[in-house]
């Protein structure tokens, strides 16, 4: 049985970090390209660090001398990954860069194959500037967006049908490319997509001269939206698939359209509430008449002020602000005063004020 703690020079309770240190220098010192290496004793350090660096590995390795896969065969006595070499060295960055692709190749040799990529269209934004009334009561607009757009000529898929297609001679119609390639994991078999059909398989005998193949062109699209009553300033709304064509038939990308609301003369947006500066004369203040206001939807309301109200407060209206996005009811309306004395009182009118002025005490 082997002793990984002594091939790696460590204790028994060595912690991770010791271990991963031990491992790193010795690797370093018996790496097979590097003068004085060994490779027998390169792919010993590596098994015992795979072993170690794994704690459920460990565990199993201190209990019963050896470590088992999830399917219980004994894997004492090599690599945990089935026989494939581990040849890391941390002090090389091009190794460390490319090990996203060795996952890659590792997986697909167990058959795991990546999803293709299509060549999608891309996501587009574009800004549209509406009205507060509109916020508040919803409406459509027509935009217009330079992007790619389908090819007429071919509609969209870049050859003719009718001339027909001819099997890819360098994948055979799969579609696919085998290569082999030699990692610091070893020797890896990676599916790539073919580079001459674009993984098609096929290849057109006559491509679409208009779009060279592409299936798409420059132009403008026209698109009418519906923007929901309640949408906020700066809120993003997705559309699906009316972005940017794809090429040669793939998907379309997405469209998102970000709004952004003009400032209004009269109401200021809060979230839901809107506020409104009312100036209201002092007579009216002080005899409690009626003050005419008119809110988003056009409405009027008739407010008379609370007696003993203060006009330094805000005079809250319950459901008369904006509507909510998604239809569930309104916010409120919020009054600020502004009282409005007069620039001159004949004597008649000041005598009376001072008669009254003990009532505002």
């Amino acid at each position: 049985m082997k002793d990984y703690y002594r091939i790696l020079g460590v204790e028994k309770s060595a912690s991770d970090e010791e271990i991963k240190k031990a491992y790193r220098k010795l690797a370093h010192q018996y790496h097979p390209d590097k003068t004085g290496g060994d490779a027998n004793k390169f792919k010993e350090i590596n098994e015992a660090y795979q072993i170690l660096s794994n704690q459920e590995k460990r565990s199993q390795y201190d209990r019963f001398g050896r470590v088992f896969s999830s399917g219980g065969d004994d894997q004492s006595g090599g690599s945990p990954f089935g026989g494939f070499e581990f040849g890391f060295d941390p002090s090389n960055l091009e190794d460390v860069g490319n090990i996203s692709d060795i996952f890659d190749a590792f997986f697909e040799g167990l058959g795991v194959k990546k999803r293709k990529t299509y060549r999608r269209g891309a996501d587009l934004e574009v800004v549209q500037e509406i009205s507060l009334e509109e916020a508040f009561s919803g409406a459509a607009k027509t935009i217009s967006i330079k992007t790619f757009v389908s090819c007429g000529k071919c509609s969209g898929i870049g050859y003719f049908e009718k001339e027909g297609l001819t099997t890819c001679s360098a994948c055979d119609g799969r579609g696919e490319i085998r290569e082999s390639r030699s990692t610091f994991f070893g020797n890896f078999s990676q599916i790539r997509a073919c580079a001459k059909c674009g993984g098609a398989g096929q290849i057109p005998n006559k491509h679409c001269s208009a779009c060279r193949g592409s299936g798409r062109l420059t132009g403008e699209k026209n698109l009418t939206i519906d923007i929901a009553p309640g949408v906020s300033d700066s809120q993003l709304l997705k559309i699906s698939k009316e972005g940017e064509v794809g090429e040669r038939g793939a998907d379309k990308g997405d469209l998102y359209v970000r709004i952004k609301i003009k400032p209004h003369k009269i109401f200021e947006r809060r979230n839901n509430d809107l506020v409104i500066k009312k100036e209201i004369g002092f007579v009216d203040a002080v005899l409690g008449n009626k003050i005419e206001i008119s809110e988003i939807s056009g409405q009027k309301l008739y407010i008379e002020i609370p007696p003993g109200f203060n006009l330094r407060e805000t005079l809250k209206i319950p459901g008369h602000g904006m509507n909510k996005f998604g239809g569930f009811g309104r916010g409120d309306l919020l009054i600020e005063w502004q009282i409005k004395t007069p620039r001159k009182i004949n004597p008649k009118a000041k005598k009376l004020l001072e008669e009254l002025n003990g009532e505002f005490e």
